[in-house]
């Protein structure tokens, strides 16, 4: 394992970033764009949504993430019965010292997994709004800083909806993105059995980067440069899904900020110290479709939040080339 110090080449934390996406890789077979997804989101500091059928992976993909970084983890299985205290921890009285001690939760760790999140109730959903907009804890009027980085990797099962509570509005909205895994191909699958037949991959996994390249990483992907076309066209793609006759919802301020820093870490990954507005076209059906609610007439006519990014994204005009401010004047800022 190789750490970096803070006058770490940006060649050097391209290659971490590498790295852990391999490590990913060698587990989820097949998925190379869903891997890069939750990397997108963990370097643009944001909380990742899984969702998708049993069988596929969820959970392993949000093992496979943790363990190919060395920093803390917890795992929360959601259940009817979990309690908010269970998440966030819990004051006890210590009867020797006469007072009482602060016993923190599960979510008091840098990489949290929240295995079927909506089987909770909402109560204990509650219990994420804070962490994962402010990234800290207030119990008993006193608050706690969560350690850096922090990130919520959640799963849910769409299909299975007996005992399970749908994720509110605000809780959705406070994840970055959402990604389905999806079936493996034939010759994926195929391999699949021959590497996981046996052990489980995550046994022999081993853990390529610290938390602190990854904080260097995270420090990187907010410099990189974004032009004022672009920054408007992310602005519109929002916009105009506030007005949208098929949604009786569009997508908060919230997730406007979210998919510039998404895209800021999608170009990062790219390779480029600035954004293209292909960037955005990428990565605006994962960061806005969850956030959407389609009006009774769309769900009737079977069209999903998907297919309305899609339409806006054929709507909306891109900025042109020659105003789109690629390459920043002066390059050379940090990024990748």
């Amino acid at each position: 394992m190789t750490t970096y110090d803070d006058r770490a080449s940006l060649a050097d934390l391209t290659s971490t970033a590498q790295q852990v996406r391999e490590s990913i890789e060698g587990v989820i077979e097949g998925k190379p764009e869903v891997v890069r997804l939750a990397l997108t989101v963990l370097l643009a500091e944001g909380h990742l949504l899984i969702e998708d059928v049993p069988g596929v992976g969820k959970t392993m993909l949000a093992k496979a993430l943790a363990k190919s970084i060395d920093c803390s983890v917890q795992r929360i299985q959601f259940t009817p019965d979990l309690l908010p205290s269970d998440i966030t921890g819990v004051s006890i009285y210590d009867q020797q010292r006469r007072e009482f001690e602060f016993k923190p939760g599960a979510i008091f760790a840098q990489i949290v997994i929240g295995d079927e999140i909506n089987r909770a109730s909402p109560k204990t959903q509650s219990a994420l709004l804070e962490s994962m907009e402010e990234r800290q804890v207030t119990i008993d009027g006193t608050t706690y800083t969560l350690p850096s980085p922090f990130m919520v990797v959640a799963t849910q099962n769409p299909v299975e909806m007996e005992g399970t509570y749908p994720l509110p509005e605000a809780q959705r909205d406070r994840f970055m993105a959402r990604v389905s895994v999806g079936y493996p191909s034939p010759e994926a699958e195929l391999r699949m059995l021959d590497v996981h037949g046996g052990l489980s991959p995550l046994d022999d996994l081993t853990a390529v980067a610290h938390a602190h390249d990854i904080g260097k990483l995270i420090e990187a992907v907010r410099d990189v440069y974004v032009a004022a076309p672009v920054r408007r066209y992310v602005v519109d793609l929002v916009s105009a899904t506030r007005s949208h006759p098929d949604l009786r919802l569009g997508a908060s301020p919230r997730a406007t900020l979210h998919l510039l820093r998404a895209v800021k870490a999608s170009a990062a990954l790219a390779g480029r110290d600035y954004v293209l507005p292909d960037d955005v076209q990428a990565l605006a059906g994962p960061v806005l479709a969850h956030r959407l609610l389609p009006t009774a007439q769309a769900q009737l006519s079977r069209r999903t939040a998907e297919q309305v990014v899609a339409d806006i994204l054929q709507r909306t005009p891109v900025p042109a080339a020659q105003s789109r401010g690629e390459i920043p004047p002066g390059a050379g800022i940090r990024g990748f």
